[in-house]
């Protein structure tokens, strides 16, 4: 099912990769040739460029799927967003988290410079996890050893960010399931930690060590809370491929960085505060199915992406036309084999996308967490459980 719908949107499959492959090459040759010169400007350049990326997927939720994403924030909170230094903090509900992250962003004003603490495999996908990379977005592998420094280095790397950006860290490490929020609980009631209803257990050392290299000069968390009405549709990227709308709610809560707890130990358990308060957040948002304690905001559904989808349209449209009329191309067995090659490879780089966006394919959970020894929960036992 999930290859017919991508073989029924091949004309946007061959669009997005082949501009990206555009963008790719352009954000290589900035690479090689500005960023050793000067890495401000490489940033700007590079912001402008993936963002003609990033809007044909803002494409596919707003004029596409027209997936609604309602957004209640206080006012006065609102108005600060896409003009300071964020980093972002969420439950990760459903699949299309990062999509959700990205239109706000985009609402802001800030999409070429939204950021993301990702899975290291992230970067091996063809032209979207390449962007990735050549916008700094931080890969890690999931093992603390190994991603300390990789996490440290990379958090640091921003401090002269030329614009404001958001940096998205989704705390509890994978997306949210049934199995997943089985193990949680049964690790919270096998360690006295309050039981989840709504969301998992978060990881705090990636958190921590987040506040600690960017408390200096990120002076804001945004503490969203992403869910789904009770009459809604659980948003995929397979349905949003096929083009079935649902409605998405979006609470954030900015958060002072200077207001959080000095130490480590007392950052830990910030987070896990936030966490519990999330999960009150979603029950009450479960018995009246709105955030209504908050302002709502009118984001609207900016032209932008749709007119960066017309123009990249046309001119690969043009390209194939003077390619075909410079050329024989299609006359030749050897062409038409090419083009069928073509059009396989996109279709297969459209189900990876799609199985890339499927939680049940995120980490697995283990339903029976591992005891300490000395009964007191340790980050290291709990991580392995998720």
């Amino acid at each position: 099912m999930a290859i017919a719908s991508a073989v029924v949107l091949v004309p946007f499959g061959l669009l997005f990769f082949l501009s990206g492959l555009i963008v790719n090459l352009f954000q290589v040759i900035c690479f090689v040739l500005i960023r050793p010169l000067s890495k401000n400007t490489y940033r700007k350049i590079n912001r402008v460029v993936a963002e003609l990326l990033w809007l044909q997927l803002v494409w596919l939720i707003d004029w596409w799927a027209h997936v609604k994403i309602q957004l209640y924030m206080d006012s006065e909170e609102f108005k600060l967003m896409g003009k300071e230094h964020a980093l972002l903090i969420a439950n990760h509900r459903s699949d299309i988290d990062w999509l959700v992250g990205w239109v706000l962003a985009q609402r802001s004003g800030c999409l070429g410079s939204a950021l993301a603490v990702m899975k290291k495999s992230s970067k091996f996908l063809p032209v979207i996890g390449w962007s990735m990379w050549f916008s700094e977005y931080v890969f890690l592998e999931r093992s603390w050893a190994k991603d300390e420094n990789t996490l440290k280095s990379g958090l640091q790397r921003l401090n002269d960010f030329p614009r404001p950006f958001w940096l998205a860290l989704f705390v509890e490490g994978t997306r949210f399931t049934k199995a997943k929020l089985l193990a949680a609980q049964e690790y919270a009631a096998s360690t006295g930690l309050p039981i989840p209803r709504n969301v998992l257990i978060p990881r705090t050392k990636g958190f921590v060590s987040a506040v600690s290299n960017m408390r200096s000069f990120v002076p804001a968390i945004y503490d969203a809370t992403v869910t789904v009405p009770k009459n809604q549709p659980s948003p995929t990227m397979l349905r949003i491929l096929r083009g079935q709308p649902s409605v998405i709610h979006v609470h954030i809560k900015r958060r002072l960085m200077k207001e959080l707890p000095e130490t480590d130990d007392g950052v830990a358990q910030w987070c896990k505060d936030v966490f519990v308060a999330k999960d009150a957040l979603l029950d009450k948002h479960l018995a009246e199915d709105t955030f209504g304690d908050q302002d709502f905001q009118d984001i609207g559904r900016p032209i932008k992406s749709l007119l960066v989808v017309i123009s990249w349209s046309c001119l690969l449209v043009l390209g194939a036309l003077k390619l075909f009329q410079w050329s024989s191309f299609l006359s030749s067995w050897k062409g038409i084999a090419f083009s069928a090659a073509g059009l396989a490879t996109v279709t297969g780089l459209m189900q990876i996308l799609i199985m890339f966006s499927q939680s049940e394919r995120s980490t697995p959970a283990k339903v029976a967490p591992a005891k300490p020894k000395n009964g007191v929960p340790s980050e290291s036992s709990r991580d392995k459980q998720h």
